[in-house]
């Protein structure tokens, strides 16, 4: 049985030269409305060159297929996001639980911001889900969290904190994708973004509160089994 390979979404060659930077720029910004406009299924090579007013020559020049098109706007989006979330995380001026208060209204407010983007750019994830490149890019973030969480719940067990940090990128990827489906004004978003961070507070907040925070935790129904006897 032959194992399928993901297509190279490596773009084919760096831009060295300020014309080139700015023919590259032109391509992703029409990329961008292209893909919003048409959606990851109808998204070719040839409605972004059309878009860009340039030959399809010129796209292949830089990327080899569509997928590196569509990885490259979502390494870019993953890069600004992570970029700013990172600074919140690192900033040890600060107590965790404030970061992550930070953290999730700037990520709430992203989704928001890059809704249309988002969702177009989810439908072609399959196209390079699994290429190296975007393992590369997903481990990069899992790191972030890691390291916010060992600083965040140093007495925890590891279990602990691998539970704590998936269950946060969990709950703010799928309910920012949620919210973020539907226009929203500055004042929704703030309101929503910051009940989301006093539930997620408060459960960070469980988890340092003690010893008890790394032990183990009795089922639902095995404690009402003990209150009864």
């Amino acid at each position: 049985m032959s194992t399928r390979r993901s297509p190279a979404i490596s773009a084919r060659k760096a831009p060295q030269q300020a014309r080139s930077n700015e023919l590259v720029a032109a391509i992703l910004k029409a990329a961008i409305q292209v893909l919003v406009k048409e959606g990851a299924q109808r998204f070719t090579m040839a409605r972004v060159a059309e878009k860009a007013g340039v030959s399809v020559g010129s796209l292949y020049q830089y990327f080899p297929n569509k997928a590196a098109v569509l990885f490259r706007l979502q390494s870019d989006e993953w890069r600004q996001t992570t970029g700013l979330l990172r600074v919140l995380a690192e900033d040890t001026s600060r107590p965790p639980l404030q970061r992550l208060r930070a953290l999730v209204h700037a990520f709430v407010q992203s989704e928001c911001d890059e809704a249309a983007v988002r969702v177009a750019l989810s439908d072609a994830a399959p196209l390079y889900r699994d290429a190296p490149e975007a393992q590369e890019v997903r481990a990069s973030s899992q790191a972030m969290i890691e390291a916010f969480l060992r600083e965040a719940l140093p007495a925890s067990t590891q279990a602990v904190r691998t539970l704590a940090g998936d269950l946060i990128v969990t709950t703010l990827s799928t309910v920012g994708k949620r919210f973020s489906e539907a226009p929203r004004i500055l004042a929704e978003i703030d309101t929503y973004a910051g009940a989301l961070a006093d539930m997620l507070c408060a459960y960070l907040g469980s988890l340092s509160d003690g010893p008890s925070s790394t032990a183990p935790r009795t089922p639902p129904r095995q404690r009402q089994r003990a209150a009864k006897k």
